[in-house]
């Protein structure tokens, strides 16, 4: 038993040190943006994103839908259980749950938040714009406002703009970095219909063979998320100083959207994730100054 584990144990605190842990194998962007947070907040903090990054990372550790489906079933079974019994002998889940508790998180987005995650374990076609900003709306928008209702909540619903916004935009940023990934697995997260206006279809773009009209889609794609970007920096002075950390890994969005625009077709073949250390120095002075 670790220190930090047996300080929690005597004192009675809860021990979010599995929650840090995860977080910081599976989501190091978000992991350092805890670190940006008061101290007495990092631990609700890791508990929820580290359960987003488990339920994110489903289709990484499975090699079939069925059981991708099981494990998100699980973390319903879990948050629907409410005697807890579910969750125990698992960290993560008992670190959710009494953040869940004490944050009084609305279990319902949280579902939803499962629920969306559905669509990773498959590889249908994005539908639509408007398909997409609401996936993003039901993952990362609503990670961001979870967060302002565990640093701030009195000032939470100020926050609401910006988070729903900003969340369509880092999904974007995200989606762009791992279009490699995802164009290895056959999934297609560009949009059906921007797709089609830059003269693709989904065989085409996942072939890869005309390479104008890739570029093409990559930079409709980046300018989808710079416009959402914009939006949510004009909305941004509604948020709350404490709240500021909640939005710190939207920092990395601008640019991402550069390079993809650069880039073009290349966004496949080479990575356009920005160094750890530039990273970690933007979500530094988001969190600080509110600007990103």
């Amino acid at each position: 038993m670790s220190d930090t584990t047996t300080s929690a144990t005597m004192s009675g605190q809860p021990d979010f040190s599995p929650s840090l842990a995860a977080l910081r194998e599976n989501d190091r962007d978000r992991y350092l943006a805890c670190l940006l947070a008061p101290p007495d907040k990092q631990g609700p903090l890791a508990a929820l994103y580290a359960f987003h990054a488990e339920i994110a990372r489903v289709r990484d550790v499975v090699r079939e839908p069925l059981p991708g489906e099981i494990r998100l079933q699980w973390w319903r079974d879990a948050l629907e259980d409410v005697t807890g019994a579910k969750a125990d002998g698992n960290p993560l889940a008992e670190a959710l749950l009494r953040t869940v508790r004490e944050a009084r998180l609305p279990i319902g987005v949280l579902l939803d938040m499962i629920d969306a995650r559905v669509f990773d374990l498959y590889d249908d076609p994005m539908e639509s714009r408007s398909a997409l900003e609401g996936y993003a709306g039901e993952t990362a928008s609503a990670l961001i406002q979870l967060a302002c209702l565990i640093l701030d909540p009195d000032t939470a619903p100020r926050s609401a703009e910006a988070a729903g916004l900003a969340g369509v935009a880092q999904t974007i940023a995200g989606l762009l970095m791992l279009a490699p990934v995802h164009r290895r697995r056959g999934q297609v997260y560009f949009p059906a219909d921007l797709l089609a206006a830059t003269g693709l279809d989904r065989t085409s773009f996942l072939n890869g063979e005309d390479r104008a009209a890739t570029s093409r889609a990559v930079a409709a794609l980046a300018g989808l998320g710079r416009e959402h970007l914009e939006k949510a920096r004009g909305a941004s002075k509604a948020i709350s100083r404490t709240n500021r950390a909640a939005f710190a890994t939207v920092a990395l969005a601008d640019t991402v959207f550069k390079r993809a625009e650069t880039l073009g077709a290349d966004v496949f073949d080479a990575s356009i994730v920005p160094p750890q250390w530039r990273r970690q120095w933007w979500m530094w002075r988001a969190a600080r100054s509110g600007r990103w």
